[in-house]
């Protein structure tokens, strides 16, 4: 599929691989997509920064190249590396046929048969269907001296090997980066892509996303799950809960046949939704009533007018 000709498009392509974005994020994609430039999203945990890159794989039908940052990430792993134990084997065969000199075989063991193509430098080769999606994932997890390493490829799209040379991609692929924002990252990589900062949804837009990725959910259920997660995003948590969260609250309490709310249901499955053990125990029990009893009679208000 081509490229989007318009915020429009771009929305509707979202859209169609069943991601609900506003029309901000639409346009920071659509910028990113025409103006060939990577595209960093920062945001808290769940919020759906990372299904943006796999929604643009499937709906465009191109190959998805993903790099799952972490600290102590190198080039071997990120980039590429050479095949060392065929390069022996190549060796070893030179020496036992003894009909090829030194400089002979140094250029050939140093040639792409023996390059290991990890996904940056996948993601500079033309792909079926177009540039891959290249997803650098959680970019905060790295240290300092890899992410500069990622200023030649993100400014020129090219990386440079010494035994080779300088490889540089006819397209540009599409590129997307994330962060959990755990560490600052610095100035001169964002300058080299656009921004958008990717936050929680509001009521009406965490619906209808429940609808597209819980569709099981009977609809009272589904309004008090975002009621009562849209509450919680109001207090005082270590971590609150993201958008991936509430889906996952929504597929387990269809899975206990819940049609709706209720105290006991709350607190059994609240780990499914809260992942640190200091605010399940501030929200489980009374505080958890006491935001439900506040969501059905909001809901119950809704419904009277």
């Amino acid at each position: 599929m081509d490229l989007p000709t318009s915020v429009e498009q771009t929305h509707a392509l979202l859209q169609q691989g069943g991601y609900i974005a506003d029309r901000s994020l639409a346009t920071a994609l659509y910028l990113a997509l025409s103006l060939k430039r990577p595209l960093f999203l920062e945001g808290e945990a769940g919020v759906g920064k990372t299904e943006i890159a796999k929604v643009l794989s499937q709906v465009m039908g191109r190959k998805l190249l993903r790099l799952q940052c972490y600290e102590g990430l190198d080039i071997a792993s990120a980039v590429y590396e050479w095949n060392y134990a065929l390069q022996m084997v190549e060796i070893r065969l030179a020496e036992a046929v003894g009909d090829r000199d030194r400089t002979a075989l140094e250029g050939d063991l140093f040639s792409k048969r023996f390059l290991i193509e990890r996904p940056l430098l996948q993601a500079l080769e033309a792909a079926p269907g177009g540039p891959p999606v290249l997803l650098i994932d959680e970019l905060d997890r790295t240290d300092e001296p890899f992410e500069a390493y990622l200023l030649e490829m993100l400014s020129d799209f090219q990386i440079t090997i010494p035994e080779i040379g300088t490889i540089v991609a006819d397209q540009p692929p599409i590129v997307i980066i994330t962060s959990n924002r755990t560490r600052e990252i610095h100035d001169a990589l964002k300058r080299r892509c656009f921004y958008y900062w990717v936050d929680y949804p509001d009521a009406a837009r965490e619906l209808e996303i429940l609808a597209k990725k819980a569709p099981d959910a009977p609809a009272r259920l589904s309004r008090q799950i975002v009621a009562f997660v849209q509450r919680l995003r109001e207090t005082d948590l270590f971590k609150l809960p993201g958008v991936a969260e509430t889906i996952d609250w929504a597929d387990a309490l269809v899975q206990l046949d819940r049609l709706e709310l209720d105290q006991q249901s709350i607190n059994d499955t609240l780990g499914t939704l809260l992942k640190y053990q200091d605010d399940i125990a501030k929200i489980k029990g009374s505080e958890a009533s006491r935001i439900l009893e506040e969501v059905n009679a909001e809901l119950s208000a809704m419904s009277a007018a």
